[in-house]
């Protein structure tokens, strides 16, 4: 089965040169030899550079495939986080961190444009704004601190073991258990911090791509100062995001597996960010996430009749949500996400939930 592209033109801008404006709509997937090639309800795999082989079926990508791959110009993992379109990207071929940060990429549909910024691929909503700034909650602004980000990996997260958190190692090995059903596919660690997790999937070799995901500009140049030290990363598909957990840059039903490690107590709305990770999440793919506990040490209004003021005085103080195992449980369910399990220790749980 020959891969064919169809270009459709659009008007140049003075921002963009014509050759940027030319969409490809790919089947079944980019004609990057980098990038994975997908076939209906079949896992991302690693394509070589003449043929692809998805199951014992072999594609072949003829001639026209190989210009357009020549040019640079593709479709690949992003959307755009303002209306979900695909981003159409420019610049050096490959899915690693050189690569995603020489390119450019643009949404025609609303003709909104992001590049890198420092280390990392900004596709937040307000990547590029000048005059408006947006300032989430206390929970979430502390993370963006260069002295907590800094502290993150050097003390900060160790901490956690006082909760039951049993280590990082312990950590990882429990949720690639989680994750065997979409070994091969399509990782994105979302809230990720200084990328202790997003390295060691990366690492694992279990996934044709990883992408680093985080809110807090500092603590995604913490995770590349990590990570250029570490010579095991450099020609692995790995990329570090800037976005909004509540806003995910990537098309629905387009990711196999979706990590959040000690994340769930700090978004400023779980419900938001739990319904985004189910839209993004392809059919069978994976959620795993941990947190704390609401426990009577964190939470004193967590029982009863009380639970309602405590929940208030979250708000009032801008302090971390905790919840219960059974509020998590319900929040996946109905976010319509299923085959909820967890692993409790103390205030530390390690849930799982799967998409239809």
């Amino acid at each position: 089965m020959a891969v064919r592209a169809v270009i459709a033109s659009s008007s140049p801008s003075a921002a963009f040169p014509a050759t940027f404006h030319r969409k490809l709509h790919i089947c079944p997937s980019s004609l990057n030899p980098s990038f994975p090639v997908r076939s209906t309800n079949l896992r991302f795999h690693q394509a070589s550079s003449r043929q692809v082989r998805v199951y014992g079926s072999t594609i072949t990508l003829d001639p026209l495939a190989k210009v357009l791959h020549n040019n640079s110009e593709e479709a690949g993992y992003f959307a755009c986080p303002i209306c979900y379109e695909p981003l159409i990207r420019k610049g050096p071929p490959g899915f690693n961190l050189p690569a995603i940060y020489r390119s450019g990429f643009k949404c025609q549909k609303c003709n909104k444009t992001f590049s890198s910024k420092d280390v990392f691929l900004d596709l937040t909503v307000t990547s590029g704004m000048k005059e408006f700034n947006e300032i989430k909650p206390v929970r979430t602004e502390l993370f963006r601190s260069p002295l907590v980000s800094f502290l993150y990996e050097r003390g900060w997260r160790q901490n956690f073991n006082r909760s039951g958190f049993p280590g990082p190692e312990e950590e990882f090995n429990m949720a690639q258990e989680y994750f065997e059903p979409v070994a091969g596919g399509l990782l994105v660690d979302v809230s990720c911090g200084s990328g202790l997790f997003s390295r060691k999937f990366a690492k694992s070799g279990s996934y044709s791509a990883v992408i680093a995901l985080d809110f807090s500009e500092n603590m995604l140049r913490q995770c590349y100062e990590f990570s250029k030290k570490d010579e095991s990363l450099s020609n692995t598909n790995f990329a570090l995001v800037r976005a909004d957990v509540s806003r995910l840059p990537f098309a629905s039903s387009s990711v196999d597996a979706v990590h959040a490690g000690a994340a769930l107590h700090c978004w400023p709305s779980p419900s938001n960010a739990v319904a985004e990770i189910s839209r993004v999440l392809r059919s069978g793919g994976v959620f795993v996430g941990t947190t704390f506990l609401s426990t009577r040490l964190n939470s004193p209004f967590s029982n009863g009749l009380l639970r309602p003021l405590g929940q208030f005085v979250s708000q009032t103080n801008s302090s971390y949500n905790f919840f219960k195992e059974k509020e998590i449980e319900d929040l996946c369910k109905s976010c319509g996400l299923i085959n909820y399990s967890s692993k409790v220790q103390q205030a530390f749980i390690m849930f799982s939930a799967q998409k239809p």
